[in-house]
Formats: C-alpha cells, sequence, structure tokens
C-alpha cells in the first residue's frame, strides 16, 4: 500500500512539473504577444487620435467648400472655371510689421485664380515668410506648423504650368511662386509658396524660371523691413513672421 501511495505521489510531483513548465511557456509566449498586440493597439489609438486631430483641423481652418482634392489631373480644369467666377485681383499679406499689397495679373489666369483660391481657403493664415534671403527676396507660404501641412493635404497634392508674361521682368516688388528644382524640367509652379523679390537692381536670372503672377503695389518698405529681420543658417528668420491674407477687391 506504501508503495503504491510513493509511486502516485511520484507521478503527481512530476505531471505538476511538466503543467508549470508549459504553463510558464504560455505566458512567456502570451507576453510576447501581448507586446505585440499592445503595439498594434498603441498605432490604432494613434492613428485614431491623428485622424481626429484631422477632423478638428479640417473643421476649425478649412472651408466648407473644397469640392474635392486638387491634383494635377484636375487642378488646371477648376481653376480656370474658378477664376472666371472669382475675378479679383488685389490680395492683401499682413504682418506684425505691416501690410503688403499684392496687384494679380489677368495675364496668368492659372496662378492668379490659385492666389485667390488659397487665400480664400485661408490656407497661408498658417503659414510665415520662412525664407529671407537678404537683398534678395523674401518668401512665404510654408511655416514648421502641423496645421499648414494638414491644409495641404485636404487641399491636394499638384503643380501648376508656367505662364510667363511676354516682357515680364523679375524687377524689385515682382511676385512669383516658387517650384521644384529637382526633376523639374518645365519648371512646373508648386503652388503653396510664393516669394517677393527684394533686390533694388532687380533678379533678372530667374527670368524664365519661375512664373511672375503680380507685383507689390503697397508695403514694399513693410518687405524691406522683413528682408532685415535677424536669420539662422538656413535664412530662416530666427522670430517667426506670421502671415494673414485676405482678398481686397
Amino acid at each position: 500500500m506504501r508503495i503504491v501511495l510513493v509511486i502516485g505521489l511520484i507521478c503527481t510531483l512530476v505531471f505538476c512539473n511538466c503543467e508549470d513548465k508549459n504553463s510558464n511557456k504560455n505566458i512567456k509566449n502570451t507576453t510576447k504577444n501581448g507586446e505585440a498586440i499592445s503595439l498594434k493597439n498603441t498605432t490604432t489609438k494613434k492613428n485614431t487620435t491623428k485622424t481626429n486631430l484631422k477632423e478638428e483641423i479640417t473643421n476649425s481652418h478649412i472651408s466648407d467648400d473644397l469640392p474635392f482634392k486638387l491634383s494635377n489631373d484636375n487642378a488646371r480644369e477648376f481653376l480656370l472655371s474658378y477664376g472666371k467666377e472669382n475675378v479679383e485681383t488685389l490680395v492683401r499679406i499682413s504682418t506684425t510689421y505691416g501690410d503688403i499689397d499684392i496687384q494679380l495679373y489677368n495675364e496668368s489666369p492659372l496662378h492668379r485664380a490659385n492666389f485667390i483660391y488659397l487665400v480664400k481657403q485661408k490656407y497661408f493664415d498658417e503659414t510665415f515668410f520662412y525664407r529671407v534671403a537678404k537683398g534678395f527676396v523674401i518668401q512665404g507660404g510654408n511655416s514648421d506648423r502641423k496645421q499648414m501641412a494638414q491644409k495641404r493635404f485636404d487641399i491636394g497634392d499638384y503643380t501648376l504650368s508656367q505662364e510667363p508674361i511676354k516682357g515680364l521682368k523679375h524687377h524689385r516688388g515682382a511676385v512669383a511662386l516658387s517650384k521644384q528644382w529637382v526633376d523639374n524640367p518645365s519648371n512646373r509652379s508648386t503652388p503653396y509658396e510664393f516669394f517677393i523679390v527684394i533686390a533694388k537692381n532687380g533678379a533678372y536670372h530667374l527670368d524664365g524660371e519661375h512664373t511672375i503672377f503680380g507685383k507689390v503695389v503697397k508695403g514694399m518698405n513693410v518687405a524691406d523691413k522683413i528682408s532685415n529681420v535677424p536669420v539662422d543658417e538656413s535664412e530662416w528668420p530666427k522670430q517667426n513672421i506670421f502671415i494673414k491674407a485676405e482678398v481686397i477687391r
């Protein structure tokens, strides 16, 4: 009888030890899987937060009349149509240094309509004069704020074909759109960033490279003030120069 009890006790201990090993193995696997699942859940939460942020920014800063995302496939048709319904040609850029009034040219219909459209969508109100090249240009329409990136995402990813106006040069006060310098043989304009020529003798080496779509008619002294602010090594002003833009007429 004692032998049977001893044998039974030994079997029970062996069984328990095997079960513990398997249990520990399962716990380790569960922990690993749990970490992976936890990471996935965290990512999902982040994505959800981003989505909510996007909706919040969109509702707060983007007009409800955005028709659709602009792209190279639809931007030309849309902007030409938009320009016929929105014929304004005078825009005011407001900064802490004062106002700059820009007269837009009807001879560059895509660029004029694009600028009016972005102003009315309040795109520029989240941007800065972010580049000050001393004695050369000041450049606006970009920033390091999330709202700006969100607005670009909402409006669309597109470029504009050049619209050269015969005889028009990069005189002092000329306003043109920037362009990508890489893989852009036709010098298409980026729609969001513009620059004002500050150089007293003009910047004629840029002729043919950019589309000039307007000129400063008031506030060139303000542009000069901005051109003299302290900048870092990348020509970014050390203090942000915020922009507000409105259509005057």
